[in-house]
């Protein structure tokens, strides 16, 4: 285990997040105003969200036209924009609120901790597309319906690894570690199913996380990892590379 991927270091960065007196009620972020509500994964502590927008090439209120974005592949985008949207672990809402101002005909946002649900609730209503915007409060995909189908399904990982053993003090907790990776091989094994014909299921990792273990997962339950974009950023004196991978489905499943 390094300094960056340890489950100790992030867990005292929760910690020090919900501790922390820069805990607005409103934020900005990418040129719109947010509600910031008690136990929620705050954005204003990590650059992480921005890049997350970035990575999906959801514009930014304040972005200039023609705005270009790092990625691996410049002619990609990552996700069909007048389409349907699924994001596991919505917090604020940041995310999903900017896929439908983006155009998204319908996004569904799930979360496990219910302050998230009502945060995302929020924002959508803020932000008035809260006709559009379903917020749900289940773990993974338990709120999803069982013939619901999407043509992006998305998760921006916890995806620091802690014990198996270990247990949540917080619901806040969720959003920085997983224990054994219960939650990723999940992910994996079952996000290609809710897609649409030609969907794409994608999955936000970082150097903070045991990439070597994700593979391996992956492997098991017969995906694929394709890195589509990928950005650097700075964190402290930490600087952390982010990627957005797509989940395919292997030639030759193995038994999950």
């Amino acid at each position: 285990m390094t300094a960056i991927t340890s489950h100790v270091r992030s867990l005292a960065r929760s910690r020090a997040a919900l501790a922390s007196g820069r805990r607005p009620r409103v934020f900005t972020l990418a040129g719109r105003d947010w509600e910031l509500l008690d136990e929620v994964f705050a954005p204003i502590h990590s650059p992480t969200t921005r890049v997350a927008m970035e990575l999906l090439d959801l514009p930014a209120e304040d972005a200039g036209e023609g705005e270009r974005r790092d990625r691996c592949d410049p002619g990609e985008v990552p996700y069909r924009r007048h389409g349907t949207f699924l994001e596991i672990g919505s917090g604020t809402g940041v995310i999903a609120v900017s896929a439908a101002l983006a155009g998204c005909a319908r996004v569904v946002a799930t979360d496990i901790n219910a302050a998230a649900v009502r945060n995302t609730a929020a924002n959508a209503a803020r932000h008035r597309v809260d006709d559009r915007v379903s917020s749900r409060h289940g773990d993974l995909f338990a709120a999803v319906g069982e013939e619901e189908r999407f043509d992006t399904v998305y998760w921006h990982s916890n995806y620091v690894l802690a014990p198996r053993d270990y247990r949540y003090a917080s619901d806040h907790e969720r959003a920085y570690v997983d224990p054994g990776y219960r939650t990723h091989r999940r992910y994996l094994a079952e996000a290609p199913g809710l897609l649409t014909e030609g969907g794409t299921a994608l999955l936000q990792f970082s150097e903070r996380g045991d990439l070597d273990l994700l593979r391996r997962l992956a492997d098991e339950c017969g995906r694929t990892l394709r890195p589509v974009r990928r950005r650097r950023l700075s964190e402290g004196d930490e600087s952390i590379e982010l990627v957005l991978y797509e989940i395919g489905v292997a030639d030759v499943p193995r038994t999950a």
